[in-house]
């Protein structure tokens, strides 16, 4: 297996620690919840345009997945889910193979049944939503951000809309926000803390557009988010140490889109995707680090040279102190890997 980074030592790899043909697919959502990760919908092919609607449970402490027998599930791909309450998934938007959709399907980990949420009165939905991203800020509260519209009109900027999530009553109701921001499609957000005495929040987007530059999608003064990311306090100081051996940069990657994106403590980890730069060999393998610690933020770039781990519409998921990249399409963009894999660094 290559090693990936510079000279000196320290490296990265994707070390495989399972693999099962339920979880090849791409374009999918893998959400953790209550320690099993969550895969719903996705494509199961390069060119297919019908998204599955099946969902599967990896347990990564036993390293096995199964497929729930929960009917009712949505058809989906592009889309984006979030825990609620720490018993619901919520699935929010995404193609159903016909069309951009705004609803939010709900399954009940607990019942092991989906549910048909529908909206509140009010609610102000945008008109279709794929690859959008939905952040938490609180248990009940996602802010969503994307650019709306269906197969024929798309907006020329991204909408960004909160949306409230009630279990008790099975409802949602959207927000639109008063800001907007550069369309994107396919990029990645990141709810992060600024440096300084007064750590605020900003809730930043990357990539999904020609821009190397993120972009603030939302802001909270100091106290106003309760969200704890998960605590990974191995995996912060490798990230550290690994960030240590490179040569921070204010710009970021240019025109990536479809890649993943997980938050680890200050650093936004970000890996693969489709690079718009390129007319070929478009599918990437590298690993950003976007560092917060100090201001300006910089950004640190680990190449790889395994044409293996190239990986576009996939997903990673923190969970246990370790880094999982779960599914996603190939080098040839179009054979979804079955593959499970935690994030090594070697330093």
């Amino acid at each position: 297996m290559a090693l990936a980074g510079p000279p000196g030592g320290a490296g990265w790899t994707w070390r495989p620690v399972a693999r099962d043909a339920l979880l090849a697919r791409a374009f999918h959502s893998c959400t953790e919840l209550r320690g099993r990760f969550y895969l719903v919908g996705g494509l199961r092919a390069g060119g297919a345009t019908e998204p599955s609607g099946d969902t599967v449970v990896f347990d990564p402490a036993a390293g096995q997945a199964v497929q729930m027998g929960a009917r009712g599930g949505p058809r989906r791909s592009h889309h984006d889910a979030a825990p609620v309450a720490g018993r619901w998934l919520c699935v929010v938007g995404g193609w159903d193979g016909s069309r951009r959709l705004a609803t939010v399907a709900a399954l009940d980990t607990e019942r092991g049944a989906w549910e048909a949420w529908s909206a509140a009165p009010g609610s102000r939905p945008p008109a279709g939503l794929s690859s959008h991203t939905c952040t938490r800020v609180s248990d009940r509260e996602l802010r969503v951000a994307g650019r709306e519209g269906g197969t024929r009109t798309q907006r020329r900027y991204g909408s960004i809309y909160t949306l409230r999530l009630d279990p008790g009553a099975r409802t949602y109701c959207y927000k639109e926000e008063g800001c907007h921001t550069a369309s994107r499609s396919g990029h990645c957000a990141a709810l992060l803390q600024t440096a300084g005495p007064h750590p605020a929040h900003q809730l930043l987007l990357f990539g999904g557009c020609n821009s190397p530059e993120p972009e603030v999608a939302g802001h909270w003064s100091q106290g106003k988010i309760k969200e704890e990311p998960p605590a990974a306090p191995r995996l912060m100081e490798q990230l550290a140490r690994l960030v240590s051996t490179g040569q921070g940069s204010r710009q970021g990657p240019r025109g990536l889109r479809h890649h993943s994106c997980s938050v680890v403590g200050p650093f936004a980890v970000l890996f693969g995707g489709e690079t718009l730069t390129r007319a070929r060999d478009t599918i990437c393998n590298d690993l950003y680090i976007y560092d917060t610690r100090k201001s300006p933020s910089l950004w640190f770039h680990f190449p790889c040279a395994d044409h293996g781990l190239k990986r576009v519409g996939h997903r990673t998921c923190l969970w246990n102190d370790q880094l999982y990249l779960v599914g996603g399409f190939g080098e040839d963009g179009r054979t979804p890997s079955p593959q499970v894999c935690i994030l090594d660094l070697f330093i």
